[in-house]
C-alpha cells in the first residue's frame, strides 16, 4: 500500500489532471515501485484513486509489459525479440541468459535476484541485440558482455546498498 506521502502526491497529480484516467499507468507504476509488483491491493487503490472499476485497472495492468502482476526478481531483464534484435542474435542472448541463470523466460531465479521476460521491442534497434535491466538499456551485447553484466549485478546485490540500475545509459 502507498505511504501517506505517496498517496497525497498521487492525489495532487490526479486532481491537477484534466483527464485523470490518463494517469492510470503512472499511478500503477508508482505503486509498483514501492512493492516491486502491482498487488491486488494496489489495483484496488489505483481504481479508487482514479474513480475506475478495478476490472478496468486490471485490463490495463495486464496489457502493459512493464507492469508486473506477480512478484519479480530484484533485477528484471527484458530481452528484446524485435525483428532487428532477432536478426542481430537475440535468440542467442536469451538462450545464454536462460542457461546462465537456470530459468526460462517468464521465470525468476530461486534466490529472487533475476526475472527474465521477453519483450517485443524496447526501441534500441541501433544497439541490437539489446536488453533492459530495470529499465536501463544494454547493447549491443555479446555473450562476454552478458556474463560481465550478470556477474556485476550478482556482486552488487551482495554489497550494501547494491546496484539498482534504473536509468538509461
Amino acid at each position: 500500500m502507498p505511504t501517506d506521502a505517496q498517496k497525497d502526491s498521487l492525489e495532487r497529480e490526479i486532481q491537477a489532471a484534466d483527464h485523470p484516467r490518463e494517469l492510470a499507468v503512472d499511478v500503477m507504476a508508482a505503486l509498483q515501485d514501492r512493492d516491486g509488483y502491482l498487488s491486488d491491493a494496489a489495483v484496488m487503490e489505483t481504481a479508487r484513486l482514479l474513480g475506475m472499476d478495478p476490472v478496468e485497472v486490471e485490463e490495463l495492468a495486464t496489457f502493459y509489459t512493464f507492469i508486473y502482476r506477480e512478484p519479480v526478481g530484484r533485477y528484471v531483464i527484458h530481452v528484446c525479440d524485435s525483428v532487428v534484435c532477432w536478426m542481430e542474435g537475440s535468440e542467442t542472448i536469451g538462450g545464454h541468459l536462460m542457461g546462465t541463470l537456470g530459468i526460462g523466460m517468464g521465470e525468476t531465479t530461486p534466490d529472487g535476484l533475476f526475472t527474465l521476460l521477453p519483450v517485443c521491442c524496447i526501441g534500441y534497434c541501433d544497439r541490437a541485440p539489446a536488453i533492459l535491466v530495470n529499465r536501463k538499456a544494454y547493447g549491443p551485447l555479446t555473450i562476454a558482455d552478458l556474463d560481465a553484466l550478470i556477474d556485476r549485478l550478482r556482486n552488487a546485490a551482495d554489497a550494501p546498498g547494491g546496484e539498482n540500475p534504473g536509468e538509461e545509459e
